[in-house]
């Protein structure tokens, strides 16, 4: 009892002494190895892009279920260096812009981006959308897109669904409308760009406080949804945590290609590269219908129109595009939107986001963040070009972006883990050295006894 006592007592005293070590290293602070990797993370990072040709576009016109067959990956290698780094209030904040950057990858890709991708026309379905109830406008777009041939499906570049193409039905509306952008792309102005202007926590005061949003555009809170809690912007922006993490702790983290803040639970212990780690995800109920999880009836916009569990509507912070998010191939939505469309497969090893976190230092180990975007189509009487087409949330393309730690990181991890090791077992190592100490003066003690009695017979007589 004594000696278990001992060891835990030692225990808890030498562990705080290495996680102190921990907490003054990761800070966001010139000169700290937590801030060159934040300003300039060394682990290279890919983006994929799983497209969904559509295969039936006459049929799905005429009512019928659509079928898509997934084309990808597109792979580019992506550099997200934070600029414009700003130091505030005494060293506990920072402001920064996060640029990222793609390069295609055509080794690590099924083929050129000038493949042909058959999908949604996503320009067209928004702008049928926001003049369905204005009859004179819609009659006129819709015989301008008679005579243009345009219709509710179209085939481009996966280069040009990306990054961009000149649309001619936006272009004939910017006489009506100067302001708006005749150029449509799902990541159009994204590359060598950035999301925004961000104020981070440098976790000066508060280890916990690590790398956690402050405000995001100048705004602490959002203003798209109906809730102030789902307003709330929380946590991290996903790719750095604070360290010394537990299992039972919720990892709060801010997407703005999501427009919400969401979170992730323990799952399970992993190692990656000899490195031990935490494996987080962010659980059902983060997307669940406000029936299960009454919390999220704030993302139903409008208020109350709810579409059901997986799915996000975020058509208010993408300039009006019917757009709704969701896990790849529909994973853990309402068995609904799998079976609307032909040659969905929700399988977790693949559609899941994860996280895996060394949870001494807070360091991401390896990461997948896994989204489809979607667009919502349905019948518009006041135009025929969306024909008899069934209301179905239809998949248009799902991104993979992922990193594994760096082998140069890995190996100055797996010194500090080791340390970990040696530190939590020197209680069992002075435990084992007090034994063999005892052993040895038990044994001088048993011989010094012997070689007492052995002379005491000669002294008696």
């Amino acid at each position: 009892r004594v000696s278990c006592c001992f060891e835990a007592a030692n225990s808890k005293t030498m562990r705080p002494i290495l996680h102190f070590d921990v907490l003054l290293e990761v800070v966001l602070k010139n000169g700290t190895e937590a801030f060159e990797a934040w300003e300039n993370p060394p682990a290279p990072i890919y983006m994929q892009f799983y497209f969904f040709n559509l295969t039936n576009p006459m049929e799905v016109l005429d009512g019928d279920r659509p079928a898509v067959i997934e084309i990808g990956p597109y792979t580019y290698r992506e550099y997200r260096p934070m600029e414009q780094v700003d130091f505030q209030d005494n060293g506990t904040k920072v402001a920064a812009v996060n640029t990222k950057t793609y390069i295609f990858q055509r080794n690590m890709s099924r083929g050129p981006e000038s493949d042909l991708i058959r999908t949604v026309n996503i320009p067209a379905m928004t702008v049928m959308e926001q003049f369905k109830d204005h009859a004179i406008i819609a009659n006129l777009i819709s015989s301008y897109m008679k005579g243009t041939g345009e219709g509710l499906f179209t085939t481009h570049t996966v280069g040009e669904l990306l990054w961009g193409y000149e649309d001619g039905l936006l272009k004939a509306l910017k006489t009506l409308k100067p302001e708006l952008d005749d150029v449509f792309g799902l990541f159009y102005k994204t590359n060598a760009s950035n999301d925004g202007d961000y104020v981070f926590f440098t976790g000066q005061q508060n280890y916990k406080d690590f790398s956690r949003v402050d405000t995001w555009n100048s705004k602490s809170t959002l203003n798209w949804w109906s809730s102030d809690e789902c307003n709330m912007i929380n946590g991290t922006n996903g790719a750095f945590f604070h360290p010394v993490i537990t299992k039972n702790e919720t990892l709060y983290m801010f997407s703005s290609d999501l427009c919400r803040s969401l979170y992730a639970l323990y799952e399970e212990d992993v190692t990656v590269k000899g490195i031990p780690g935490y494996l987080f995800s962010p659980p059902s109920k983060v997307f669940a219908n406000h029936t299960v999880n009454p919390a999220n009836a704030g993302f139903c916009v409008p208020a109350g129109n709810c579409l059901g569990s997986g799915v996000l509507n975020v058509s208010l912070c993408k300039q009006g595009a019917p757009i709704i998010m969701s896990p790849p191939h529909f994973y853990q939505a309402d068995e609904k939107f799998v079976q609307d469309v032909f040659g969905m497969r929700p399988k977790k090893e693949e559609h899941q986001t994860t996280i895996v976190i060394n949870p001494l230092t807070g360091i991401t180990l390896q990461a997948a963040k896994r989204l489809q975007v979607n667009v919502y189509v349905e019948k518009i009487p006041t135009f025929s070009q969306t024909g008899n087409v069934r209301t179905v949330i239809l998949p248009v393309v799902y991104i993979n972006e992922s990193v594994v730690i760096d082998d140069a990181s890995a190996r100055k991890l797996k010194a500090i883990v080791v340390k970990q090791n040696v530190v939590a077992n020197i209680p069992f190592m002075l435990i084992g050295l007090g034994i063999v100490l005892g052993g040895v003066f038990m044994f001088l003690m048993c011989r010094q006894k012997s070689t007492t009695d052995e002379q005491q017979p000669l002294l008696s007589s």
